[in-house]
């Protein structure tokens, strides 16, 4: 399968959500639309990331779910598993991740995500905290970037 594999980082807190929503609604429609196959990888630490799960949920409904997945990395095992097994398509907490300690856990699941991921979708406007850092490393690891703080 040809797969293409999109991840998300984003602030904890969203101001513009009219405004990223203008942004990032059509972009996850055009993915879905021209990729053969979609797995867009996503966690669960602000606001970006359950703005963007949503966005895509709604595109999932619109366009179906037959060539795409949305999948919750965590970076360890959470309580409320049963809530997030019935919103996301998969569940994964990376090998690499998985026996870290928690403190660098978030780091370590963040640059597995962008290891994986042909294309990483940010809303980054400040450079502090860990969007930022995974920002950093996106652009090291030379990974295909889109900031959405950029263009809205």
């Amino acid at each position: 399968m040809n797969n293409f594999t999109v991840s998300f980082f984003g602030h904890r807190k969203i101001k513009d959500l009219q405004q990223l929503d203008e942004c990032l609604a059509p972009m996850i429609k055009k993915l879905i639309q021209t990729k053969p196959y979609v797995t867009f990888l996503i966690g669960r630490n602000g606001e970006f990331d359950e703005y963007a799960a949503s966005v895509i949920k709604r595109a999932q409904r619109e366009l179906g779910k037959e060539n795409n997945e949305l999948t919750l990395v965590l970076p360890y095992t959470v309580a409320n598993l049963p809530y997030y097994e019935r919103y996301y398509d998969y569940i994964t907490i990376p090998e690499s991740v998985d026996c870290a300690h928690p403190k660098s856990a978030i780091t370590l699941k963040n640059r597995w995500m962008i290891d994986q991921s042909d294309l990483v979708i940010f809303f980054v406007k400040n450079d502090v905290g860990g969007a930022h850092t995974a920002m950093k490393y996106a652009k090291k690891s030379s990974k295909h970037m889109i900031n959405l703080a950029n263009i809205i």
